[in-house]
């Protein structure tokens, strides 16, 4: 049972999931969060007939699923539309991360919610012990999002408006990665955090030891 949470957070292609991924060949678990929304709307779930009782279904594919690539068009040109959709889903991701950090094995666990900044803070994840960022500037961003979803531009510039600020993430961050060069600059940034974390959750446990 893993009693220590990190939140990891940071802006779409700002490079969470290669930080994830090493992690996870230290041998932690990641909870996704993007995994858990997917799940939160699987066919047949109660969160996808509140997706369909709130947009019609209209937002399903031929085979009853959700049309994941209307959805996104639509929640990203209407701000509305998006609190509706995340109203629905990030309720549920929240419960489904906080049971998996927790029943993960090793000291720490880490769950991994590109939302966070969005989706309240820590507020909303009283759970977590702390917050990792991974930052990198706009222009980076853009880039990098342009190249890996093959989309223009404009439609890229409105994905990253949709999201929190830099400065927001980083107002809630305990800990920074930046990740502005080559991926194998990170090898060394995750391995001298996964030894903070170890420690901390070491000494977070023998503190709670009457």
């Amino acid at each position: 049972m893993s009693d220590y949470i990190i939140g990891l957070t940071g802006g779409v292609a700002s490079g969470k999931g290669e930080v994830a991924r090493r992690l996870r060949a230290h041998g932690v678990l990641v909870a996704d969060a993007d995994v858990a929304a997917r799940a939160a709307v699987a066919a047949g779930s109660a969160g996808l007939a509140e997706v369909v009782a709130a947009f019609g279904s209209d937002v399903l594919d031929a085979t009853g699923a959700l049309d994941r690539a209307a959805m996104r068009r639509r929640v990203f040109a209407d701000a509305a539309a998006r609190r509706t959709l995340e109203a629905i889903v990030h309720p549920r991701v929240r419960v489904a991360l906080q049971a998996a950090c927790a029943a993960a094995p090793g000291p720490y666990a880490v769950a991994e919610i590109p939302l966070l900044a969005e989706g309240g803070g820590r507020a909303a994840y009283p759970w977590l012990d702390r917050i990792l960022v991974v930052d990198v500037p706009a222009s980076v961003q853009l880039a990098r999002l342009v190249q890996r979803d093959g989309i223009d531009a404009a439609l890229a510039g409105r994905m990253l408006a949709a999201q929190a600020s830099r400065e927001q993430r980083l107002a809630i961050a305990d800990d920074v990665i930046v990740n502005d060069g080559p991926l194998a600059a990170l090898d060394a940034q995750v391995a001298a955090l996964d030894r903070q974390y170890r420690a901390l959750a070491t000494a977070s446990r023998d503190n709670a030891i009457p």
